[in-house]
């Protein structure tokens, strides 16, 4: 196994295969995960065999441990159709191999979950194990299956016909002041309810869209001219991902927030599989917020798992 690390001359190729693999996600196209280069030192890894490729490992360094990976919301080997778990166990070896020998001492490793893969694509759980991974943390997400979806609460659909009486409507917004007016809208919700900020800005999330125009989209909630609610999505080959949620007080108050979501399920439920809401975790992931993932599974959602893996070198 030829572990090589990933220079900016491998782009086409990177690019190729991860269009091809059977756990592929367009944010591990290089046009996605370089747009914060400044923020991570980029240590991503191609395996080869007998010198074709066979797996990809979006990751980056840090503090003398690799992350795969700590600026996205899942990392994990990429492969193709063609991966056995065999295979998988020496790209494990050569993995290993090759951070002994640049001076690594931990891999942390955020498999992509099922959900994600058009094939199953889980042999590098089974490797992590079997080299004395640990498991240290589980989030707790919550997913909705669109082709078999459990019924709403009649609360969660009175909320919906309220927001259509009080005047709110649906639009999916492409400009980069409505990406300033969600962001803002967000940082509000965020700063107020849990002390924080968006990852993205809204010029970031406007480059990320006219990057991949058919991948994100803001549907966002209107009501007298003015952006009361929304949500960002993130859209796969098997499903779609809530990125961001925000609300106001009068959209909470009047549904607004579910009424976006009900026109992103109505949306979705013919070509995708699932909806992931995202987690539910706070403080450390040692926190459940209740509310929240009550909320999400008021639209027949039900939970699902992010995993991080530590192995120590």
């Amino acid at each position: 196994m030829d572990v090589r690390r990933y220079q900016d001359k491998d782009q086409p190729i990177w690019d190729t295969f991860n269009q091809g693999a059977k756990n592929r996600l367009f944010m591990f196209d290089r046009n996605y995960m370089d747009y914060h280069r400044d923020r991570f030192q980029d240590h991503s890894l191609l395996f080869y065999h007998d010198d074709e490729l066979i797996a990809l490992l979006p990751a980056c360094e840090r503090g003398g441990e690799l992350f795969s990976h700590a600026g996205l919301t899942y990392g994990g080997f990429l492969t193709g159709t063609g991966m056995k778990q065999h295979t998988m166990n020496d790209c494990f070896e050569g993995l290993i191999r090759y951070c002994r020998e640049n001076g690594l001492k931990k891999i942390t490793y955020k498999p992509i979950p099922h959900i994600y893969h058009t094939q199953p694509a889980e042999e590098d759980r089974y490797t992590l194990f079997a080299n004395g991974g640990k498991l240290t943390t589980i989030d707790a997400s919550t997913y909705l299956n669109l082709n078999t979806p459990l019924k709403m609460p009649k609360g969660r659909k009175a909320q919906i016909s309220r927001a259509r009486r009080e005047g709110a409507v649906i639009e999916v917004l492409t400009e980069q002041q409505d990406y300033d007016r969600f962001i803002d809208l967000e940082n509000e919700v965020l700063t107020t309810r849990h002390e924080t900020q968006a990852v993205h800005t809204g010029k970031e999330l406007k480059l990320l869209h006219d990057r991949f125009p058919e991948n994100i989209h803001l549907f966002a909630a209107m009501k007298d001219g003015k952006m009361i609610a929304g949500t960002v999505i993130y859209e796969y080959d098997t499903a779609v991902h809530t990125q961001y949620m925000a609300a106001n007080e009068e959209a909470r108050q009047i549904g607004a927030l579910d009424l976006a979501v009900a026109t992103v399920i109505e949306r979705y439920r013919d070509s995708k599989r699932w909806l992931d809401f995202g987690i539910s975790t706070e403080h450390g992931r040692i926190y459940l917020n209740e509310g929240l993932i009550a909320q999400k599974e008021g639209f027949g959602g039900r939970t699902g798992v992010y995993e991080i893996w530590e192995l120590g070198l």
